[in-house]
């Protein structure tokens, strides 16, 4: 996994830094449950996405990012421009990313939060795809950039945002769950849930003071795995929650 620190860094400092903000905003966003458009701020990332593969594509970046005057006819531009074979991911710089990115600039000017009718928030679907299409662009952008693999890339957009709690302190390289009343179950699940990726299972033995470490990855460990709240890898001997996790560590743990 790419290093934070060294992540797209052949960008100009500005653009770099307000591409990396604007997605962490979407994602923070949408893990509180605003899911409002125009607290998604998708339009803000697609300004700035679009101005780093507009640079990318005629060889000179901007300082910062800037608003075209009409984005759809931005993108389609740059879509219309002669391909050119040894510029690495041409075609996804060119028309992949830019279609992406008409429907975040879209999704965010012109769907209203006034939805009707049905039990389902629409914005809650309106959310989930924006989320969805803006870790696409930046995994892609990550692979080009770094030349990567789709994996690697994803893991280190993945690790971008890390979920806050005022149950965990970190102290160094330690993290304590401070309510002590906590099972270790429990425990694992909210520092889970606090970690971007995977975390090794010594670690979560350490954090929770475990002191056998067979009967934590057999009583502990395994057994959130076949409750499908955690997926343990025995054989790197490591652990990363689950979507159905999270959900449980929101509803159940953290809104204490």
């Amino acid at each position: 996994m790419i290093d934070a620190s060294r992540l797209l860094a052949g960008l100009p400092k500005g653009l770099r830094e307000e591409l990396i903000d604007s997605y962490r905003e979407i994602v923070r966003n949408f893990l509180e449950h605003r899911w409002e458009p125009s607290e998604l701020r998708g339009g803000w990332f697609a300004e700035v996405a679009y101005s780093i593969v507009k640079g990318a594509v005629a060889g000179n970046f901007p300082a910062k990012a800037s608003k075209p005057s009409k984005m759809f006819d931005a993108c389609r531009a740059l879509e219309n421009t002669p391909a050119n074979p040894a510029l690495i991911g041409d075609k996804s710089l060119r028309v992949f990313i830019p279609r992406a990115l008409i429907f975040l600039y879209d999704v965010r000017n012109n769907r209203g939060v006034g939805h009707v009718g049905g039990d389902v928030n629409a914005n809650n679907m309106d959310a989930s795809a924006v989320v969805a299409l803006a870790s696409w662009v930046m995994a892609e952008l990550v692979r080009i950039f770094h030349g990567v693999s789709i994996k690697e890339a994803q893991e280190t957009v993945d690790a971008l945002v890390e979920r806050k709690t005022p149950l965990i302190w970190e102290v160094e390289d330690v993290k304590r769950v401070l309510d002590h009343t906590m099972m270790a179950k429990d425990q694992v699940l909210v520092l889970l849930h606090h970690s971007a990726g995977w975390v090794q299972a010594a670690d979560l033995k350490a954090w929770v003071e475990y002191k056998n470490p067979t009967d934590f990855r057999k009583i502990v460990l395994r057994d959130l795995h076949k409750s499908r709240l955690i997926e343990f890898d025995m054989e790197k001997d490591r652990a990363r929650i689950s979507p159905k996790g999270v959900a449980d560590a929101e509803q159940r743990l953290l809104k204490k």
